[in-house]
């Protein structure tokens, strides 16, 4: 097959296909898609399959251009702080050097690897991926690179980090003259960029695309469906998670989260303690935004989860649909309350003036970091197919 017939057949890979919705396990026909449609599950909601125009042209053009910003946002300043005579600056890579050299080497990997190397080899996975397939030819091991890029997906944080510099800036702009550096402007881009080209990816698209320029289809590469009793499984898998997130959430609020030094004194606060001061000094949006991040999200996320968990064990089968759209809040959601470790994170590594005034990370952002992580790792061992499994509506036959 020429690449000329390649690229005809990647522009109608979409011919009416029997495909399987991720959240409940229906199998739906879905008639041939136009640009700009998507197929939707008629029993839980869950978009299979959308259809963006040039959708590869343009996840390799965001790609390109985030991969070109990030590289630019390294070197340079990102933020400058003044108050009283006195000034100090950090760029993302002097971020890390602070960190290490105050001995928060997890909190410095942390912040290096969900703000560079995991965007880093997102973007270069979609380029090898992607530079093939636009030219009708398979990539190597093409599958296997889709399944990476959607396990990476989730732990990319840069929009995060971004939001956690604006909310550093509010918080600090009233007691400080702060200037805003080459590289922030160019990691804005990058983040717009970069979420811009995850938004385009379909997995189910790129599936299609791949399976028909595949001229040798490899039996290990074909998507291996879980049984129902191995779906039951993760079950226990979930609780161990939830059970650990709970733990870690006791100490992440009685902790101190930051120390600051003011004149040789320490003044610890907790996460709470930091909601209410700001809440005290008028700055409501901020203790909104903390309280939300750090409190609201990852406790209704613990409940949520432990409830979703416990209705499949017990085998419930009523409000499917309400629980299946509790399961999509909870896995969306639940990777924001990083916000509160990057804010963190950028004070320490902006306001480092010795005695006179300093920001260290508290013990209990190593917990709260562990919080997010072990909870987002719950939502994705939970197997949302199990909410319909017991449901009277559950039914494995076709629909339109």
């Amino acid at each position: 097959m020429n690449n000329e017939a390649n690229k005809e057949n990647i522009n109608h890979s979409n011919n009416s296909k029997t495909l399987e919705c991720h959240e409940c396990d229906l199998e739906v026909n879905v008639p041939p898609l136009e640009e700009g449609e998507k197929a939707q599950c008629p029993r839980c909601g869950f978009i299979i399959t959308a259809i963006h125009r040039n959708s590869i042209e343009r996840i390799l053009a965001f790609s390109i251009t985030a991969l070109i910003f990030l590289f630019s946002s390294l070197p340079f300043e990102f933020l400058s702080f003044q108050s009283n005579g006195l000034e100090n600056k950090f760029s993302i890579i002097s971020s890390f050097n602070v960190l290490i050299e105050n001995d928060y080497e997890i909190l410095a990997l942390l912040e290096l690897f969900t703000i560079f190397i995991i965007p880093t080899v997102l973007l270069l996975l979609l380029m090898i991926l992607l530079i093939p397939l636009r030219k009708g030819r398979y990539p190597k091991r093409g599958h296997w690179l889709l399944k990476i890029i959607y396990k990476l997906m989730p732990w990319c944080m840069v929009e995060i980090f971004l939001v956690g510099a604006l909310v550093s800036l509010v918080k600090i702009i009233g007691i400080a003259d702060v200037q805003l550096g080459p590289s922030f402007y160019a990691f804005i881009f990058f983040s717009v960029s970069m979420t811009s080209a995850l938004l385009h990816i379909d997995r189910v698209r790129l599936s299609q695309q791949l399976q028909l320029v595949n001229p040798f289809p490899i039996k290990q590469e074909t998507h291996q469906k879980k049984s129902i009793s191995d779906k039951r499984m993760s079950i226990q898998t979930t609780w161990a998670l939830i059970i650990t997130s709970v733990v870690l959430y006791i100490p992440a609020n009685l902790l101190p989260i930051m120390n600051t030094r003011l004149f040789g004194q320490d003044d610890p606060s907790t996460i709470l303690g930091g909601v209410i001061l700001l809440w005290g000094m008028g700055s409501y949006p901020i203790a909104l935004i903390i309280f939300i991040a750090s409190v609201a999200v990852p406790v209704t996320k613990i409940l949520a989860l432990a409830w979703l968990n416990y209705s499949v064990q017990s085998e419930r089968t009523n409000l499917t649909t309400e629980r299946i759209k509790l399961y999509r809040i909870a896995e969306f959601v639940g990777r924001w309350s990083m916000v509160d470790v990057f804010v963190v994170i950028i004070l320490a590594s902006l306001i480092q003036l010795g005695n006179t005034i300093s920001i260290y990370p508290g013990s209990a952002t190593i917990a709260f970091s562990g919080v997010v992580i072990v909870t987002m790792l719950a939502a994705m061992s939970f197997e949302p197919q199990l909410i319909w499994n017991n449901s009277k509506s559950y039914d494995k036959k076709t629909e339109q």
